[in-house]
């Protein structure tokens, strides 16, 4: 085992926390606070070249792959842009990984230089608000047309919609009672978002107020089929190339969030003088944050191993849900830990942490909920029977 650090990964965080430091804190709780896409640092990390990333180098990338690709987006995070900066870019970085792997060259060509630049903004279009987590279930049709689907349907939570010109869109191209299995019958399409028969609605929530969580209603669109990835019917497995990749991006973004949270909570600890002395020599005030630390630092290595494992392009299903299980739970622990810290002042949105707090628990139900990442663990790890 090497755990030396490498050195293109401290490049890559040198080259980070320059960027980021253009956009502090105030800058995100006004981009969070108004709803404002945060184009300015979107636009900072694509002259850097920073969204191709993961991209391979033939097609305008780095092709340095998911573990430089989750160091990226932990710096990202751990700057106190949190989610609102990780979420304006994280699509980019990752998302076009069933194109890479099963798109034509045709694809690939017409679509990765341009999300490598920036100018190509693509959104994810999955979850639908009848089937939730049960993918298979999802009743967005494509429906031969000519060359081409019409597509008709309604998703949820499609993530950037409202900037993005295209969205990987997953749909039924054969009827689940027609099919011998459930997985069957799926379709990837690189469709488009900017056309009238596609309507876009925002959904009111609870944080990461800058970058738009979306109802996307289709309406008999029509895709070509030479914006299909891959085969018709193999979309759930592409699918899954690009869920475990999500993952450990994911549990980065977790990790980077802690960062800053114990990042703020330790200066005001150090800073607050109350019975004569700083707040941070009480336990009760010092244990927590070392606590959150160690479970920070534990699960940062989970990630590691899971990056690598997907670099390397073996089995990592196990690892990168564990990482995104315990990156979640330890980033949500100290996000929690610094706003208890500072008091009645963690309510208050002038010290930024019930903003990471807030951020910092999305993590724990998305991508997908702790319970989903225990049942994968559960049934195909530990071998218990399948709960769902």
């Amino acid at each position: 085992m090497e755990f030396s650090e490498d050195s293109d990964h401290e490049a890559i965080r040198s080259a980070i926390r320059a960027i980021c430091a253009r956009f502090p804190d105030e800058y995100w709780a006004e981009a969070d606070a108004t709803h404002t896409f945060p184009w300015a640092f979107y636009q900072a990390m694509a002259d850097g070249g920073w969204l191709g990333v993961a991209i391979p180098a033939e097609y305008g990338g780095s092709g340095a792959g998911i573990t430089a690709a989750s160091v990226v987006l932990q710096e990202v995070a751990a700057s106190g842009a949190c989610m609102n900066g990780a979420s304006a870019i994280h699509m980019s970085i990752f998302g076009m990984q069933p194109v890479i792997r099963h798109g034509g060259a045709d694809l690939k060509q017409r679509y990765l230089p341009r999300v490598a630049t920036g100018d190509l903004h693509v959104a994810f279009g999955v979850t639908e608000p009848d089937a939730g987590l049960d993918t298979t279930a999802i009743s967005t049709r494509a429906v031969r047309d000519g060359d081409g689907y019409r597509v008709t349907g309604r998703k949820v939570w499609t993530s950037k919609a409202l900037e993005s010109e295209r969205v990987l869109l997953l749909v039924r191209t054969t009827a689940l009672a027609e099919c011998t299995h459930r997985t069957d019958g799926l379709t990837l399409l690189v469709a488009s978002l900017r056309n009238p028969a596609v309507s876009i609605s925002p959904i009111r929530k609870l944080g990461r107020n800058a970058v738009a969580s979306c109802e996307v209603t289709y309406d008999g669109l029509y895709v070509p089929e030479s914006d299909r990835v891959g085969e018709e019917g193999s979309g759930f497995r592409y699918l899954l190339d690009g869920l475990n990749a999500e993952r450990v991006l994911i549990a980065a973004e977790a990790i980077g969030i802690g960062t800053a949270a114990l990042r703020r909570a330790t200066s005001y600890a150090s800073d607050r003088v109350v019975f004569g002395r700083p707040i941070g020599a009480n336990q009760g005030i010092s244990f927590p944050l070392a606590e959150a630390y160690a479970r920070l630092a534990a699960a940062e290595l989970v990630i590691r191993q899971a990056a690598w494992r997907i670099d390397q392009q073996l089995p990592s299903g196990e690892h990168a849900n564990t990482a995104k299980f315990l990156a979640a739970e330890a980033g949500f622990a100290a996000a929690d830990a610094a706003l208890q810290a500072h008091g009645g002042f963690g309510y208050a949105t002038e010290y930024h942490v019930e903003r990471y707090w807030r951020e910092a628990r999305l993590l724990r139900i998305a991508p997908v909920p702790q319970e989903m990442a225990l049942n994968y663990l559960a049934e195909h790890v530990l071998g218990l029977p399948r709960s769902y």
